[in-house]
């Protein structure tokens, strides 16, 4: 049997602090809050837990973090990531009055690499490879950004390429067809902590329902089992949630991101 709890308590306990950003610009710690700031203007609200906080609490620590970013001019976005599981009453009021945006919620998917890390037959004439270079780099965020109905752009692959040319242990990952990038996804393993985590998981729409995306994954539990990571995390789409299930993955928890733009 899956122990739900304990992946929980293990996802709070070791993935909830600066494990979770290893990419950071900076951190400010503003009570329980961890203010991160990205690379290209980004701002990213996360904590452990509120503490405890009531609603009085909550309704003051909002305004003051985005006061935090609105003083400083190159913060574009700012995401506060809420999880399903936290005591926070009065958190969603309060982030809409301070003018984010609900995004849609994300199931928090965890469980043991060995249970992914099977062997998936491919079908004929798709190949998988970790890729480094610039221009497959480029070509995988660009279908990454179509699959998701989003304007390509070169931020997303020039960040990447940022993280890369640092070595942080972030790997990418394609699917090819003749040449051509049908999938998708990164393994992010988390420095100090028994977790790998699969994320950006894309398949061109004529190639869903064959295999590869699961592959995909298996691939990446694979080299993070070979980092010495026994656990894997996901925030998942409905999409992708049941082909995780599959492999033994389960529900613990949703997370839904709330968006303010400047």
């Amino acid at each position: 049997m899956i122990d739900s709890a304990r992946l929980l308590a293990a996802y709070d306990e070791q993935l909830r602090t600066d494990a979770e950003t290893p990419s950071a610009v900076s951190i400010t710690r503003h009570g329980p809050l961890r203010l991160v700031t990205f690379a290209g203007g980004r701002g990213f609200v996360t904590y452990r837990d509120l503490g405890g906080a009531g609603v009085d609490t909550i309704r003051r620590l909002v305004p003051e973090a985005l006061d935090h970013y609105q003083a400083d001019p190159e913060i574009s976005r700012v995401e506060w990531k809420t999880r399903g599981h936290d005591h926070a009453p009065g958190l969603h009021e309060a982030l809409l009055e301070n003018g984010f945006t609900a995004g849609e919620p994300e199931s928090i998917m965890l469980g043991e690499a060995r249970l992914l890390a099977v062997d998936v037959p491919l079908p004929e004439g798709v190949t998988l490879r970790r890729v480094t270079e610039e221009a497959d780099v480029r070509a995988m965020s660009g279908m990454q950004d179509e699959v998701f109905q989003s304007p390509v752009s070169d931020d997303t692959a020039n960040a990447l390429l940022r993280r890369l040319a640092r070595d942080d242990g972030m790997e990418l990952w394609v699917a090819e067809a003749d040449g051509r990038i049908v999938s998708a996804g990164r393994l992010e393993p988390s420095r100090g902590t028994n977790f790998a985590g699969i994320w950006g998981g894309a398949t061109r729409e004529e190639w869903r329902g064959r295999g590869i995306y699961r592959a995909l994954t298996a691939a990446r539990a694979r080299s993070a089992l070979g980092m010495g990571k026994t656990l894997i995390n996901s925030d998942s789409t409905e999409y992708s949630r049941p082909i995780l299930e599959r492999s033994g993955l389960v529900k613990v928890s949703t997370t839904t991101p709330y968006i303010w733009r400047r």
